[in-house]
């Protein structure tokens, strides 16, 4: 099934051409690492999953780009097209002269109902190439105001629009020291729309990714770009072709809808959060040597001590002993108790790693098994030129801290009416802040008692 991906706003837009990027680069790689056979069906499937395969043309992206103003789609469009491995289809991208101004509600209330019908004919042409639609991949920032109030706006109308297909918003977590004045704000508005709407969102924090970009890939003077490619990295770590069941034959054919079913067991709990092991700079793989035992332990300790890279990683932090009367107030402090986990092992020997320390019930929340907790998903063909490499895909309470604190922040800001009145002239009353609040509140109270 293909994934047909909407890129909204500038940050939208240049993560959409890295992911597009990094997927193109591991399926025309050598470093398959596997089997010609295995090679071939893994480069087939994600040619169905990301592609439209064009006669005796390069790949076109299954992408939508939407943006307020021209430049960075133009810059986009341009760049995939002289990488000469794949592009975007020249009528497939919608902009305007105007930006948001950073403004949630001029981006959801003015520009979405104005410009709704020609931004939905290109996603119901981009759905009608697919043979097999398997769902939206949405990517946006929630900081500024196209991508967060545009992209809850879009969503809204991809789920009227399909209401029967798979919907996943992929959300970069702004700075905690700030970018914009009024981005918890937009935040808030953001993620309580979101959670009406989408079956689930995965998020990056861009301090998280900062901090890899410094500590891990070695890089002195970070870029926005370097940013990027570390979550484009992430990302298709977790999209391209695995098997999802165990000794099967064929690669997932339904990825969003198979990423659902493991991760999302009950509609109020929809926060996924994902990280990878090793990551390093490219010219340091070559000397590099890794075990699975060695990987599978660090990952395990990064889910419970929620830690976001393997770096700096607190080992004292234990799950709770079994047995204890009652799971939030016996756990121990720092503990991250999770809903459900999804592992996927990439490259050399992953039939013989042991995943039974993730099977482990202290880590999950009393009201799921194990067995329906966690799902591993496995392939030989190595990725983007690690040998050996693993992602975690997690619905716990990774997220609590910044949540909780984005939500006070805009609470505080709120309560001294602060800025307010550039989001009522576009029609969003005091009423749809304090909505949002309520039903963030409810989301943090759901996750604070697992």
């Amino acid at each position: 099934m293909s994934i047909v991906t909407v890129q909204l706003g500038q940050c939208g837009n240049q993560i959409g051409h890295e992911l597009f990027g990094v997927v193109c680069r591991d399926v025309h790689g050598t470093q398959g690492l596997c089997s010609k056979k295995e090679n071939e069906s893994y480069h087939d499937a994600c040619n169905e999953r990301f592609f439209c395969q064009e006669e005796s043309e390069v790949p076109v992206a299954r992408a939508v780009l939407v943006d307020m103003e021209p430049k960075v789609i133009s810059q986009t469009l341009s760049v995939a097209a002289r990488s000469g491995s794949w592009k975007y289809d020249d009528r497939s991208h919608f902009c305007q002269k105007q930006g948001s101004g950073n403004n949630w509600a001029n981006g959801y209330s003015v520009h979405g109902p104005r410009h709704k019908e020609a931004i939905m004919n290109l996603v119901q042409k981009e759905a009608e190439k697919c043979d097999r639609l398997g769902g939206f991949f949405t990517i946006m920032s929630m900081a500024g105001g196209t991508g967060s109030g545009l992209g809850a706006f879009v969503t809204q109308c991809l789920r009227d629009a399909f209401p029967t297909s798979f919907i996943l918003n992929h959300i970069i977590w702004p700075y905690g020291t700030g970018e914009v004045i009024v981005q918890n704000y937009n935040s808030v508005l953001t993620l309580s729309h979101l959670y009406q709407s989408s079956d689930a969102l995965l998020v990056h924090e861009n301090d998280v990714i900062h901090k890899i970009c410094a500590q891990l890939m070695n890089i002195k003077q970070i870029s926005f770009r370097d940013v990027n490619q570390v979550i484009a990295h992430q990302l298709g770590s977790v999209f391209q072709p695995t098997y999802t069941a165990e000794g099967g034959s064929d690669y997932s054919r339904n990825p969003l809808g198979d990423l659902m079913e493991t991760l999302v067991p009950h509609p109020e709990f929809k926060m996924l959060g994902l990280r990878n092991i090793p990551q390093m700079p490219e010219n340091f793989l070559a000397y590099s040597t890794f075990s699975w035992p060695g990987l599978i332990k660090h990952l395990r300790q990064m889910l419970i001590a929620n830690a976001k890279m393997e770096e700096g990683i607190d080992w004292q932090v234990r799950p709770p002993q079994p047995g204890s009367s009652s799971r939030s107030t016996n756990k121990p402090p720092h503990f991250n108790t999770s809903i459900a986990n999804l592992v996927i092992l990439r490259g050399k020997d992953t039939h013989s790693v042991d995943l039974g320390s993730f099977r482990d019930p202290s880590l999950y929340t009393s009201w799921l098994t194990p067995q329906d907790a966690f799902n591993a998903w496995r392939t030989p063909r190595a990725f983007n030129k690690y040998e050996k490499s693993a992602a975690l895909v997690s619905n716990s309470q990774f997220l609590l801290k910044p949540l909780d604190s984005v939500v006070g922040k805009a609470w505080n800001m709120f309560a001294s009416k602060a800025y307010v009145h550039q989001y009522t002239k576009f029609g969003i009353e005091e009423e749809d802040f304090l909505d949002s609040f309520t039903a963030l509140e409810q989301v943090i109270s759901s996750y604070t008692i697992l």
